[in-house]
């Protein structure tokens, strides 16, 4: 018989709460996904962290591609630096802001055509229709091409000498002469951007189709029995049921088009009217081989990539309703 002094006393052996029992199930789950993670952080370390390190600190010093080991460190020269009453630097280079400018054209235009289109061919692919399956395997073609393939195949298409696209455009009738696509400053820019939204689109229509293989169809449904025209129900319920995988591919689109090198140094060169800030740095640290000013473009460069990946997501969790 129990006293009222023991009454209220725990019982030795007796079963944690509940809530006890949840948070130490739920810090075993986040001590187990840290021990899983630790590999691909020391790994991600290694191969990106340290590098990343050793260009911003190269970006402080005066560093030469002939040598590294003796570089001074100067401070903020490579970025903005005043000297007998100017401004130089990185900051005030005219061709370096121009690269700022054709990156973020070319980012903001491409990315928006291969959502349009993406979004476009997965509806297609959506669809039921004999063979479907083999014109899915076929869209993902310009996709799996390696990028230096097609757009070496691309530059031999738009060669204003022999390529096929002059060809048929005069066949056609759409232009009297041949155009130098790729060599001409009016053209160059939308040539691979028309380059690099045929290659990136199965990339999105493929994520997308994922998207709408998962929607509920008791909603299409619905709107069937209404009356509903199928342009008001793509607004209004398919659009925003795959808004979450329409901003994964754009984040991971974005990512690509703000570091922009290999498709457009293969058709266009060093050409100021297409030159990308990876182009820019590149040009720098290889053929000038001024690793320092170099590695101070490399920097604002990922800088900027940094600042626009923070605002698209803060703008992509407002559009979801997330708040935290």
């Amino acid at each position: 018989m129990s006293t009222p002094a023991t009454q209220g006393a725990p019982r030795v052996g007796r079963a944690a709460p509940a809530g006890y029992r949840g948070t130490k199930v739920r810090r075993q789950r986040v001590r187990a996904a840290w021990l899983f993670l630790l590999p691909m952080l020391v790994t991600l370390a290694l191969v990106a962290g340290w590098p990343l390190l050793r260009t911003f600190y190269f970006s402080f010093t005066d560093a030469s591609l002939s040598d590294t080991a003796g570089a001074a460190f100067i401070g903020f020269e490579n970025y903005l630096v005043h000297d007998d009453g100017a401004w130089y630097g990185l900051l005030t280079d005219p061709v370096w802001w121009t690269s700022v400018w054709n990156t973020l054209f070319f980012s903001v235009v491409s990315v928006s055509l291969e959502v349009v289109f993406g979004i476009i061919v997965a509806l297609l692919l959506n669809a039921e229709f004999k063979g479907r399956m083999l014109v899915r395997a076929a869209v993902l073609i310009p996709w799996a091409i390696p990028t230096i393939v097609s757009a070496k195949m691309w530059a031999w298409m738009l060669n204003d000498q022999f390529g096929i696209i002059n060809h048929l455009l005069m066949g056609i009738g759409i232009i009297d002469a041949p155009i130098a696509w790729t060599a001409s400053a009016s053209y160059s820019m939308w040539a691979v951007i028309m380059v690099d939204v045929w290659k990136t689109i199965p990339f999105v229509a493929l994520l997308v189709l994922a998207a709408l293989q998962m929607l509920p169809r008791d909603c299409y449904e619905a709107a069937e029995v209404d009356g509903i025209h199928p342009v008001k129900v793509f607004f209004r319920v398919t659009l925003p049921l795959i808004t979450p995988a329409l901003l994964v591919a754009v984040i991971f689109r974005l990512l690509d088009a703000l570091r922009v090198f290999d498709v457009i140094y293969v058709l266009t060169s060093n050409s100021t009217s297409t030159m990308t800030m990876s182009i820019y740095a590149r040009q720098q640290l290889v053929e000038f081989q001024d690793v320092g000013y170099g590695s101070a473009a490399s920097t604002m460069l990922f800088l900027i990539i940094a600042l626009a990946v923070v605002i698209y997501l803060y703008l992509g969790r407002r559009q979801l309703g997330v708040d935290q």
